[in-house]
């Protein structure tokens, strides 16, 4: 098992049903980037954005991602969500994680800029930038502009720093704008390539891609979601 610390470290968070490449070199490269200890994967346990659509049972999800950052040294998943009763709010895990590893630690959540766009909806939004810096990942065709002046209107006092694409808010934390290796890889188009038939060989770690077939997710809508 990996030995959890408590310096600076990243959460990655996600439905991951399931888990693809994409997920994992994103998590791989900016956890470099920015000389991250350590980079958690957390399965939302129940999604506040998915309520009204089907997810995969937490367990299979939760598995998929443990047999997935067993190839990394500094990937690991955490269970944390999947031990809370209701829906799985960034901020209640940002509260709990901060709680876990102390003041002292360095948290950076790890979230795509069409995720980030609608941070405004998520609970205690205002909030969430007291516990952790924000890592912006801009999707394929992302307008930077637009990005830019969306941080800027977050926080009256957000600063602009003289570091490419760093943004310091009023809690002290940064918001930055970080590109990483983006591969054009759906979760949503995984699970429907497996209701087909079709191979998901290179799209998902073998391991993932065994487990997906041995419990039979995805083929039958009806039973397993």
């Amino acid at each position: 098992m990996k030995k959890t610390v408590a310096g600076k470290i990243g959460i990655l968070g996600g439905t991951f049903d399931p888990v693809h490449f994409g997920h994992l070199r994103t998590a791989e490269e900016i956890g470099h980037e920015l000389s991250l200890q350590r980079v958690f994967l957390i399965p939302a346990a129940s999604p506040p954005h998915k309520i009204h659509d089907p997810v995969t049972p937490f367990d299979h999800r939760l598995a998929m991602v443990r047999l997935a950052v067993r190839e990394s040294a500094l990937l690991e998943a955490l269970d944390l969500e999947g031990r809370r009763v209701g829906l799985s709010y960034s901020f209640d895990t940002l509260k709990e994680l901060r709680s876990r590893f102390g003041m002292k630690a360095e948290i950076f959540f790890l979230v795509g800029s069409d995720a980030f766009i609608e941070i405004r909806t998520w609970k205690n939004y205002q909030a969430l930038f007291e516990y952790a810096n924000f890592v912006i990942i801009p999707r394929i065709g992302s307008d930077l502009g637009t990005l830019h002046n969306f941080i800027l209107g977050l926080d009256k006092d957000v600063k602009k720093q003289d570091r490419k694409n760093v943004y310091t808010m009023s809690s002290g934390n940064n918001v930055i704008i970080l590109r990483s290796t983006l591969l054009d890889i759906s979760a949503t188009g995984i699970r429907d390539m497996v209701r087909g038939g079709k191979p998901i060989t290179f799209l998902v770690p073998e391991a993932v891609r065994t487990y997906i077939h041995r419990e039979e997710l995805y083929r039958v809508h009806e039973n397993n979601r």
